[in-house]
């Protein structure tokens, strides 16, 4: 199959559509939009967003070193993308998309109330890489939506929220599942 080089870019995709909120006071509550998002250590947990300087939630998450991500899902699309391409210096993100800022456990800024799992998180590092900034985040708390918890095996389930991923400029809903991790090596069991 031919191939060819392709210009350098970003290319790692699909990725979660997160609503990473933060400020730390009702007047200052604001979400963004973001995609660069991951894990980077497990322990101790730890994940990164990159954030543009220009943002609005910028400065937010940088003068409180605390953010949150929030897990999204295909229900919230639209007000995902709208966070995403609006300004909080402009809008009341929370009224436009009626989403619900709740006041965080374990850190100073909301969670979303519509969100499957939030993601509290303490910024340990900036790294400055160019167009963005990526805040390295040591994982202080999850709040996980009693309704995807197995009440059998206490084991959360992302999948059966519908989440949502952003591929290359669209947005996505999970597809067929295929396997777990693991189950290419799983020892079958013996029928009796």
């Amino acid at each position: 199959m031919p191939k060819r080089n392709w210009r350098p870019g970003t290319m790692v995709y699909p990725l979660p559509a997160v609503l990473v909120s933060c400020g730390t006071s009702p007047e200052t509550y604001n979400m963004l939009t973001v995609a660069w998002t991951g894990t980077i250590c497990s322990d101790p947990a730890m994940c990164y967003i990159s954030v543009r300087r220009e943002r609005h939630s910028y400065d937010l998450i940088a003068d409180a070193m605390e953010f949150t991500i929030n897990l999204t899902t295909t229900e919230m699309a639209h007000a995902v993308d709208w966070a995403g391409v609006r300004s909080g210096r402009d809008f009341d993100k929370w009224k436009e998309t009626g989403l619900t800022p709740v006041k965080g456990k374990k850190v100073s800024t909301p969670y979303i109330e519509q969100s499957p799992l939030s993601i509290e998180c303490r910024v340990k590092d900036i790294i400055h890489l160019g167009s963005h900034d990526m805040f390295i985040a040591e994982v202080v708390n999850v709040i996980a939506d009693e309704r995807f918890i197995d009440s059998e095996t206490d084991a959360f389930d992302l999948s059966s929220s519908s989440p949502l991923v952003y591929c290359h400029g669209a947005y996505f809903g999970l597809g067929e599942h295929i396997g777990k991790f693991g189950w290419t090596v799983e020892k079958k069991k013996k029928s009796k």
